[in-house]
């Protein structure tokens, strides 16, 4: 190991509290998962499980691991975060279909009084058709990967470790908004028709492919902060910053690609006519 890489690891303490809620969340769903599986063995199949786990522990790697030590002396790190906060941990958390595990596996006096009342109330069940609206989770989703990227926020997360946070809530919050339409979580409903997804992920690439352009092609170092980082790699703060964007231009596209043309398949096989009316993500 290098021994700048070494000299950070040591500065380096595990986020206690986050590793905490990540843990716990998993077991909630593992114990909302097991007791469902008693009563109703194909309602959550293991595979769900499976994603919902991978999805923690992708969490985990992003934000808890010692990966998160390197954030500030690489922007190549850094981008890995995002990438994974963005477009791995929520597709995997929605195809585990949350809902029900968790609603099984929490404390049942929690989930019928004061958790049933306030998911009940009006005002919260109309927040939750606005938010989980197609064009209101993309518009959020595209501020919040652009509004963090500007010099001046990307710089403030680096500096103050309450912001950095703040910037890894909203880019976990939108982007589950953003693939809620997609994945379209049991036992919610479409509000689009499903023929319009591909439309949404292939507009989806636009703000990520452009942000990674900009990226790969500005001519200067765009964060001041990684002008003074130690070098990880042996390059220089540039070529980080190019391969950055690079990894946010390609694997955005090919990840947001790649579902839209298994659903554009389905959706024109003459092997199931009634894909149409059904949900990418169904109880069995």
């Amino acid at each position: 190991m290098l021994p700048e890489a070494q000299s950070i690891l040591k500065e380096w303490s595990p986020p206690v509290l986050i590793n905490v809620v990540i843990v716990l969340t998993a077991l909630c769903y593992l114990r909302g998962w097991l007791s469902l599986r008693r009563t109703s063995p194909e309602l959550i199949p293991p595979w769900r499980l499976a994603a919902f786990l991978t999805g923690m522990f992708s969490l985990w790697i992003a934000i808890g691991s010692p990966l998160s030590a390197f954030d500030e002396a690489s922007l190549t790190v850094h981008m890995i975060q995002h990438i994974l906060l963005m477009l791995v941990v929520p597709p995997l958390v929605l195809f585990g279909a949350p809902s029900l595990p968790f609603l099984h596996g929490l404390p049942q006096g929690f989930v019928r009084t004061p958790l049933g009342l306030f998911l009940r109330w009006p005002p919260v069940q109309s927040l939750g058709k606005f938010l989980t609206h197609p064009l209101v989770c993309w518009i959020l989703a595209c501020i919040a990967l652009l509004a963090w990227h500007v010099p001046s926020a990307f710089e403030l997360a680096l500096r103050s470790d309450a912001w950095h946070e703040l910037e890894h809530f909203c880019f976990l919050s939108t982007s589950i908004l953003f693939w809620w339409p997609v994945v379209q979580p049991f036992p919610s409903e479409s509000r689009w028709p499903r023929w319009t997804i591909p439309l949404y992920l292939f507009f989806g690439t636009f703000p990520g492919g452009a942000l990674g352009a900009f990226l790969v092609f500005c001519d200067r170092v765009l964060y001041p902060s990684y002008i003074e980082a130690p070098s990880l790699f042996g390059i220089t703060p540039l070529v980080d910053q190019i391969f950055a964007g690079s990894l946010m231009w390609v694997f955005g596209l090919f990840v947001l690609l790649l579902p839209g043309v298994f659903i554009t398949f389905h959706l024109l096989s003459p092997l199931d006519p009634g894909y149409q009316s059904h949900h990418c993500v169904k109880p069995h």
